[in-house]
């Protein structure tokens, strides 16, 4: 019986914030993996290793957890005012599918190197020396994103003295802008989907727990840590080695998700795993981070524990921090009281590996809060440059 050969497709892996990822061109890929699809989907499971039972995903490039099974298309933009289009793609580790549902806001920070480095900005726009501007069309979300690349004799400048918690090595900074980053358009409509700050959510089997819904870099359900048993000191240990923690949480996400009407039926949520997110909420108080790192009260205006394709997140997420950062900002939010309560246009918050800064810029008009963008800063770094090589029989 004869077997296909392999088909070596041109990849860069790349590290973005606290997680990784295969970053592809468009024109590289395949024809049939040009257009959205179940060959794309095929191509982008096996370039990863899933689905697999043992979720090791030994025979791809996944590492094994929701930070590292990721993968991106990019491509030059047609769009006005954008250099590049960005599509991110979530792969799940057991089952065999592709989550487009949302951005990932670390392996942002990469796209704007990838695209420079790949040749997809036009080369009059980088300074030999200086910072360069990428407008990136985020086209899961339809939002656009500005990163601010350093750059040394006209390459992306990668190494530096930026230190992000979560991240083993420093890098060079690159301080990410998530433009009107509220409301992920007709699939999670308004902030606010349900018009309040703040609800009460019942949950089959669970009771109900009052709940922050809010669309703003990726449909997040935040609740407070006690409420749900616990301290908002957690580490991962302490959530993924529980089973029924796990089932719990995996319970609240689907109902949280058909009232935020992002899905019909809680049923559906297993084919939706990397929206919504579910994150919980405690006031700052210190505690030490996996790495051992002592984090003080002083240190921090709160503190967060956040839920990545079932797992509790070993730091957190980028869009899941546009979403504290924008929840902070207003007033009444599960996460602005724990922060203290009040307006606030920056906060700190301690998560499992350390601390993150994200400001955002909320106002209210005709009663209703509107948030113009979210800053944060997160560092990205190419690991590995040439081809990936899957079967040709795959997709």
């Amino acid at each position: 019986m004869p077997y296909a050969p392999q088909t070596r497709i041109p990849a860069t892996y790349m590290r973005g914030g606290t997680s990784k990822g295969v970053f592809f061109r468009l024109q590289d890929l395949p024809a049939r993996a040009q257009v959205p699809g179940p060959a794309r989907d095929a191509l982008l499971q096996r370039v990863i290793g899933s689905p697999d039972p043992y979720a090791k995903q030994i025979d791809g490039m996944g590492g094994a957890s929701s930070s590292t099974s990721k993968t991106v298309i990019v491509s030059r933009s047609t769009r006005e005012g954008h250099d590049v289009d960005y599509l991110f793609g979530q792969v799940a580790i057991d089952t065999a599918f592709v989550d487009w549902s949302g951005n990932c806001g670390n392996l942002s920070a990469a796209v704007g190197p990838f695209a420079i480095a790949a040749g997809l900005v036009d080369a009059g726009k980088v300074p030999h020396d200086g910072v360069c501007s990428v407008r990136i069309w985020q086209a899961n979300i339809g939002k656009t994103i500005v990163a601010h690349l350093p750059i040394t004799a006209g390459q992306v400048q990668e190494t530096g003295d930026f230190e992000l918690d979560g991240v083993t090595f420093p890098a060079a900074e690159v301080q990410l802008e998530f433009l009107d980053p509220a409301d992920e358009g007709e699939d999670g409509g308004a902030m606010f989907p349900t018009g309040n700050v703040v609800d009460t959510l019942e949950v089959t089997g669970l009771g109900s727990f009052q709940a922050t819904m809010i669309n703003a870099g990726i449909p997040t359900i935040f609740l407070n840590a006690a409420d749900l048993g616990y301290t908002g000191s957690e580490l991962q240990g302490a959530i993924n080695e529980d089973a029924a923690a796990l089932a719990k949480f995996e319970r609240i996400r689907a109902h949280g998700a058909v009232r935020m009407g992002l899905i019909q039926d809680v049923g559906e949520a297993a084919k939706r795993q990397h929206t919504p997110k579910v994150a919980f909420v405690a006031p700052a108080e210190g505690y030490t981070a996996s790495s051992g790192k002592v984090v003080s009260a002083d240190d921090i205006d709160l503190r967060v524990r956040a839920m990545s394709m079932g797992k509790l997140h070993h730091a957190m997420m980028g869009t899941a921090a546009v979403a504290i950062g924008t929840a902070a900002a207003i007033p009444g939010t599960l996460v602005s009281l724990a922060a203290g309560g009040g307006a606030r246009e920056a906060v700190r918050f301690g998560h499992p590996s350390g601390t993150l800064r994200v400001g955002a810029e909320a106002r209210q008009v005709n009663g209703q809060w509107t948030v113009t963008k979210a800053i944060m800063s997160r560092s990205a770094r190419i690991l590995m440059e040439g081809w990936v090589r899957v079967p040709g029989d795959s997709f």
